[in-house]
């Protein structure tokens, strides 16, 4: 099969109540590598909930997550995904270098060494600074350096431009297309409009 129309991720009758209140119901998508899944809508309308549910920290009430044709918990979803929410899941009693050091550790290496995924997004020469003494873009954008150094095909981003400026956002969307070029799959959300050039984004919009 032609790797760019692989299925890789799929949801199908999905279903999320919280408190009492249907968030959405019968919810369906197909996401196949070099595509982007961006989810819309006002604040509590469920999608931070539903990005829970594809990264399954949460169960759907109804519906299924697939990863490769597969449950997710039945496949190697865990190892191919990389998820980065609103806070950075970055240690400020360490270094830059050794946030990035950690996180190689757990992972597969990916396309970028640590000295390029750094001059990347604009951080070379902070390898030493402590991450309590950057700033709250600099700390956005440690925490996606996190995503160039590890192998994963699957990037799930809740808000990821928090925190940036113009240049910052910018510079994520140039990531974000190298991504899904070389055959990666995004999930995010997000309040700004997004400017990928070239790539197949779809939308769910949540009321």
């Amino acid at each position: 099969m032609d790797t760019q129309r692989q299925l890789f991720l799929e949801g199908a009758g999905l279903s999320c109540i919280r408190d009492d209140r249907v968030l959405f119901e019968g919810l369906a998508f197909e996401l196949y590598a070099g595509q982007v899944l961006l989810l819309e809508g006002e604040n509590g309308s469920g999608k931070t909930s539903l990005l829970r549910i594809i990264c399954g920290f949460r169960e759907p009430d109804s519906g299924k997550i697939r990863w490769c044709g597969d449950a997710v918990n039945d496949s190697r979803f865990y190892t191919q995904m990389a998820y980065i929410g609103h806070l950075d899941g970055i240690k400020k009693e360490l270094t830059v270098l050794e946030n990035l050091k950690v996180s190689l550790a757990l992972s597969k290496p990916g396309r970028y060494s640590i000295q390029e995924a750094l001059k990347k997004v604009s951080l070379a020469g902070f390898d030493d600074a402590l991450v309590q003494t950057l700033s709250a873009g600099q700390k956005r954008r440690l925490s996606l350096a996190r995503l160039l150094i590890t192998e994963n095909y699957l990037w799930i981003l809740d808000e990821p431009f928090t925190s940036l400026d113009k240049q910052g956002i910018a510079l994520i969307e140039t990531l974000m297309v190298e991504h899904c070029t070389n055959n990666g799959m995004i999930v995010l959300t997000s309040h700004h409009e997004i400017a990928l050039h070239g790539i197949d984004v779809q939308r769910i919009h949540l009321s």
